[in-house]
């Protein structure tokens, strides 16, 4: 059987907002790439000359204009345009190494239990390994039968999905703006019966940006876990997330206003609430024992999934957190 040229089994969809300078180098390297991916740009209202800049400069680049500011949902808007198998996500701050695509599409079509694929990231000029791969390399989970080791969370902008699965799981939720709005669509991908799978074969070039409100992301992070245990968690995980919000945001000092708003968003998730099954929780607590252990053995990988924000919910905290997950401004 005639294989088909790649450039029809893989898309890219880049996500942004007000970053044209950074947008506009990362373009650049996506289009230099062999594998000839289709490029989707996801632009989330910017303020700035992005959409002109990249229709004046990159005739082939298909703009996306989301109308407003959807945060990590801007991807979502790309992905129904995509016509390929599998799609890579990045954002305007990262990039695909040439040959990561390629590698990314055996392995899927070798692999048809895995439906997303978590690449390795590197910071920076000096190409330093983001820590949080090393803790998702060394997955309590395992690897029998897969590309990789097992994971329960992913890098928003460094992996790969198939198509379909995105779409029937539908995306990123619009009201968790940003900030951990992977734990979310990784419990419903493992729910489906599908594997997330950490792969080292595949590489992603970050060079952060410096537009960032840490502040704010911590709130927001703090919200959204709690509101993604009442959508899919039992009620005794639901709480704690709960208390430990509280928490955040009396540091913070914002407990009245994060408050108030979360327990409005109550409204929302407590309709919609559908427990994952007992092998999806089966997982969480394999990864839970095993970040135990390995915070008591005192392994100092600088970042521990014990803080039940990294690995055990979507990858966001630490100093990985700035891979897909700033799109909020």
């Amino acid at each position: 059987m005639e294989q088909k040229p790649l450039a029809s089994r893989i898309s890219v969809v880049v996500l942004t907002h007000n970053r044209a300078d950074e947008l506009i180098a990362t373009l650049e390297r996506l289009l230099a790439l062999p594998e000839r991916p289709s490029i989707f740009v996801a632009d989330n209202a910017s303020g700035d000359n992005t959409v002109s800049l990249v229709r004046t400069l990159f005739p082939t680049v298909r703009v996306i204009e989301c109308g407003a500011n959807l945060g990590a949902a801007g991807r979502n808007r790309a992905a129904e345009c995509v016509g390929t198998d599998y799609v890579a996500f990045c954002d305007d701050d990262t990039w695909w190494e040439p040959g990561s695509l390629e590698r990314a599409v055996q392995l899927l079509d070798a692999w048809p239990n895995v439906g997303v694929l978590s690449a390795r990231v590197v910071v920076g000029e000096a190409r330093a390994p983001d820590p949080i791969c090393a803790v998702m390399r060394a997955s309590p989970l395992g690897g029998d039968g897969l590309p990789g080791p097992a994971l329960i969370g992913y890098m928003a902008g460094a992996c790969v999905f198939r198509t379909a699965l995105f779409r029937e799981i539908g995306g990123y939720e619009p009201r968790l703006f940003i900030g951990g709005e992977e734990e979310l669509v990784a419990l419903d991908v493992l729910a489906s019966g599908h594997a997330i799978v950490y792969c080292d074969q595949l590489t992603v070039h970050h060079h952060p940006s410096p537009a960032r409100n840490s502040g704010l992301r911590r709130r927001t992070l703090a919200r959204n876990a709690a509101w993604i245990a009442w959508l899919r968690l039992p009620w005794q995980e639901a709480c704690r997330a709960t208390l430990r919000a509280f928490g955040v945001w009396a540091r913070e000092g914002t407990l009245l206003r994060d408050g108030v708003a979360l327990l409005r968003g109550l409204a929302w998730a407590l309709p919609r609430r559908e427990v994952v099954p007992p092998h999806v929780l089966g997982l969480r607590e394999r990864v839970r024992l095993g970040e135990r252990a390995a915070l008591a053995s005192n392994t100092g990988t600088g970042v521990g999934v014990g803080t039940g924000v990294s690995v055990g919910a979507g990858v966001t905290t630490g100093p990985g957190a700035g891979v897909g997950a700033k799109r909020g401004g």
